[in-house]
């Protein structure tokens, strides 16, 4: 026991025992010291070498990310919706556009007319539907169907205006297509189905009111829906189907005669108009072009230096608008005119008299807050006018007119650009999804199960009208009833 524990009177025995336990404690320390400091720095060598991968990690991560969000940026922009939605829950609007054969508009563009003149948003909207993401490839998710034909490419007239002769039997030819190779027409009748109507009283298809008034708009065209230029605020029978107004074609190069201040720009014209003014307006025909009003402003104010008033076309006319303070936009055989488009998108405030006139997307141009409006009856009157609205807020109206967003709204695009058009167009399509079918459908139902089950796939095959739709998709023959007969 006093070996292992030896007290202080112990013997020299003892002593040497203890002696003996010294070199052995003094053994092992630094052995144990030693061995801690191996481990020691094998744990730190793993914790850096696990750091190191780890910033190996989050270096590549942060390169990928880089990479991936510098090349979406860099990247064309996203397309537009083809309408905003009512709300954050609200499914896009999706419009099927019908892949027609040829003869029905892309033949009609060897003409280069055919894609810049008045009428030609039939051609600007069915491009920028086309080249638009949003837009349903599958008809079973499709809204609205919209049916390309090109109606206003005619140049066959002696005048060079285009004849509109042939709209009616084209069209018809089109829908007579469309009712036997699909069944979707004559599921709805046509209701969801979308027509352009560029003329002067739209599906009417006659330059001349009352001819146009006298035949109407075409049976088979009564159930669908219109993007028309013309609109009247009274009940009139060339708007008696469901329609929106739209503007008439402009190119957007106009923008290129506005400069990026229109308020800087000195305007030393007072009152602009250039364009057909008949000295005696009763023409071959016997009718009175533009009512007489035409002819009354030149009479009353030909001589007058504070109206600039032009007969003859000029090919610089637009770099004359963005000098004028006033644009006088008086109707012509229709009361619409591609005047009033090019006054607001170069910042010369429109005058516009034409009775009864409704003008396109009010809810986003305001035009009672960018425009004059003169009745016919007081052209006597008209200089009085503009100095009544100078001497008191003109200088209100041109800041309201000089906002992008107005020019923006009045201007197709291709492809189409938020705020356009187009997209105004679409936008207001939105309270009219009441038609489509889709819409309509009880819950849970499946669209292609209720269109699928009424029609039978068409055998591929050799022909002159197409036997392939829309990404190699077959063409289906309808098996439902068919209102055909209303062709």
């Amino acid at each position: 026991m006093s070996f292992f524990f030896p007290n202080h009177h112990s013997s020299s025995s003892s002593s040497s025992s203890r002696m003996k336990l010294l070199p052995r404690r003094t053994h092992h320390f630094p052995h144990h010291h030693h061995h801690h400091h191996q481990h020691h720095h094998h744990r730190r060598s793993q914790y850096l070498e696990k750091l190191k991968k780890y910033y190996k990690w989050l270096l590549w991560l942060s390169l990928s990310l880089y990479l991936f969000f510098s090349t979406a940026t860099s990247s064309s922009p996203s397309k537009p919706p083809l309408a905003p939605a009512s709300s954050s829950s609200s499914p896009p609007l999706r419009i099927y556009v019908y892949d027609l054969p040829a003869r029905y508009n892309r033949d009609w563009l060897s003409n280069p007319r055919c894609g810049s003149h008045l009428f030609a948003a039939e051609v600007a909207i069915h491009e920028a539907l086309l080249a638009h993401g949003d837009r349903a490839l599958d008809p079973a998710d499709a809204d609205l169907f919209f049916v390309p034909v090109y109606v206003s490419c005619n140049f066959s007239t002696p005048t060079g205006l285009p004849s509109l002769r042939h709209a009616r039997p084209l069209l018809s030819s089109a829908v007579r297509l469309l009712s036997s190779r699909f069944p979707f027409w004559n599921l709805s009748r046509g209701r969801d189905h979308l027509f352009v109507a560029s003329h002067d009283f739209a599906a009417c298809f006659h330059p001349m009111e009352d001819v146009a008034v006298a035949d109407g708009i075409p049976d088979f065209l009564r159930h669908s829906i219109l993007l028309q230029t013309f609109g009247s605020r009274r009940p009139h029978p060339c708007q008696q189907a469901a329609h929106v107004v739209i503007p008439p074609y402009v190119s957007p190069d106009i923008a290129l005669h506005l400069p990026p201040d229109p308020a800087a720009v000195p305007r030393d014209i007072w009152a602009f108009f250039r364009g057909k003014m008949e000295v005696h307006p009763k023409n071959i025909s016997g009718r009175f072009y533009s009512k007489k009003v035409r002819t009354e402003i030149l009479e009353r104010y030909g001589g007058n230096p504070r109206f600039y008033l032009k007969r003859k076309r000029y090919a610089g006319y637009r770099a004359e608008i963005a000098r004028s303070v006033f644009c006088l936009c008086p109707l012509g055989w229709a009361p619409w005119s591609p005047r009033l488009v090019e006054a607001v998108v170069l910042g010369c405030v429109p005058v516009v008299i034409a009775d009864d006139i409704r003008l396109p997307f009010p809810e986003v141009v305001r035009w009672e807050e960018i425009s004059l409006a003169v009745p016919e009856r007081d052209v006597a009157r008209l200089e009085a006018v503009l100095d009544h609205v100078a001497a008191t807020n003109l200088s209100e109206i041109q800041r309201n007119l000089w906002d992008p967003a107005k020019r923006r709204a009045l201007l197709f695009h291709r492809p189409m650009e938020e705020g356009d058009a187009t997209w105004q167009a679409m936008r207001e399509l939105r309270a009219m999804l009441g038609r489509s079918r889709r819409r309509r459908r009880p819950r849970g139902e499946s669209g292609a199960d209720t269109w699928r089950s009424c029609v039978r796939p068409v055998q591929y095959r050799k022909s002159k009208v197409m036997t392939r739709h829309n990404h190699n998709r077959p063409i289906y023959g309808p098996t439902c009833r068919s209102h055909s007969h209303l062709i």
